[in-house]
């Protein structure tokens, strides 16, 4: 008996490391076509790809790092103003409060290459 549980438990602990280690397929796809997008200065592209890909703008650009940098860096780096204007007001200026008793743990940066 102790030898299943100790089996099953190590099985468990596996498969728990395998879905956490890295950013799932189909998100990172989604994300490189948003980086894409940062190349063009094409705004019906870039809403398109928003609304295809059912993103949430205020949830994502202030973390979405395309090629080592922010997408609103990323995107006046290669010339989109009209992109980069438009996802301005989702970027975190410098000025935060920090509520000490819901310290958010999930801020994490989604940085994808291409």
């Amino acid at each position: 008996m102790k030898k299943v549980m100790t089996l099953t438990a190590l099985i468990l602990t596996s498969l728990t490391f395998n879905a956490s280690a890295a950013m799932e397929a189909n998100l990172e796809q989604k994300l490189i076509e948003v980086c894409k997008t940062g190349l063009t200065d094409n705004l019906y592209r870039f809403n398109r790809t928003m609304i295809e890909n059912k993103i949430n703008k205020r949830r994502i650009f202030p973390m979405l790092v395309c090629n080592g940098e922010s997408f609103h860096d990323f995107a006046i780096s290669n010339g989109a103003n009209r992109i980069a204007k438009k996802i301005a007001p989702f970027i975190q200026g410098a000025t935060s409060i920090t509520d000490l008793a819901m310290n958010n743990t999930r801020a994490q940066v989604l940085s994808v290459k291409f």
